[in-house]
């Protein structure tokens, strides 16, 4: 039984953590987060990624599972506006493009990997002949479900549905904005691969630490993980895949700036 959670302390030493975040204090905001840390040990604030994003602390394996799941549920009527209008998001809409224009559709069975409100699945709805959606925040898959796009949507973690699933494989696996969610990359690529038709294809985006950085990923100033080129490339081999492509895009705006990223397209050795 989880233990109840004092609000009122939580939101006070939360915004404290904030405001010193702010202020560039950042012994003082790492200490503010830890209390954070200690109120809430399942982190439905992501304080841990804050603190990482910071420069300190261990760099967590994933975002914490509670704050992913918070973040998105609290967002997700605003969802599509703040990343298609604000944040100039158009990953699914290249992820058609590679498709189309190396001649890889269409397919039979699609699995769309934290589908969010349905914005990848909508726009390769015609390549494919059935579609599954999977998120971690049940208001998303509500949207996702109200726009009937998919034959089959699960609230779940990716992680943990990759693992757990029991259905016919797949021939196409996206993930978009799925990455900088993630640090270590090896139980995603692993359940995709035991998840994938012989031949089948992977497609991802993620958004680059660059290599003078030295570490397999990182969490950046916007929260979100970066991953290494080169630690991408390995882990894709190590578990089975051909690299088809890896593209160098924007994935998104922020605060004014591009957010370098990769989006990726893998084939399962079969």
């Amino acid at each position: 039984m989880a233990k109840k959670i004092d609000e009122e302390a939580l939101a006070e030493a939360y915004n404290r953590a904030l405001a010193l975040e702010k202020a560039g204090d950042i012994d003082a905001a790492v200490k503010a987060y830890e209390e954070v840390l200690a109120i809430d040990p399942e982190d439905h604030g992501g304080a841990a990624v804050r603190i990482a994003s910071m420069g300190r602390g261990e760099t967590p394996v994933r975002a914490p599972d509670a704050y992913v799941e918070t973040l998105f549920d609290q967002h997700a009527e605003v969802f599509e506006d703040v990343l298609v209008e604000q944040l100039s998001y158009h990953v699914p809409m290249l992820v058609r493009q590679r498709l189309q224009e190396l001649k890889l559709d269409p397919f039979k069975r699609m699995l769309d990997l934290g589908c969010g409100t349905g914005l990848t699945g909508g726009t390769l709805r015609d390549l494919c002949e059935e579609m599954t959606g999977i998120d971690i925040s049940e208001n998303m898959v509500e949207i996702a479900h109200e726009k009937d796009i998919y034959e089959t949507l699960f609230v779940a973690e990716v992680e943990d549905f990759l693992d757990d699933n029991d259905e016919d494989p797949f021939d196409l696996i996206t993930a978009t904005d799925v990455l900088p969610y993630l640090g270590a990359l090896e139980a995603l690529f692993f359940g995709t691969a035991e998840n994938l038709t012989p031949g089948g294809l992977f497609i991802f985006s993620s958004e680059t630490l660059p290599p003078t950085d030295g570490r397999l990923y990182a969490v950046g100033p916007h929260q979100r993980f970066l991953h290494a080129e080169a630690y991408i490339r390995d882990r894709l081999i190590a578990t089975g895949f051909d690299l088809v492509e890896m593209t160098e895009i924007n994935v998104r705006m922020q605060e004014g700036q591009p957010s370098p990223g990769h989006l990726v397209i893998a084939r399962l050795a079969g």
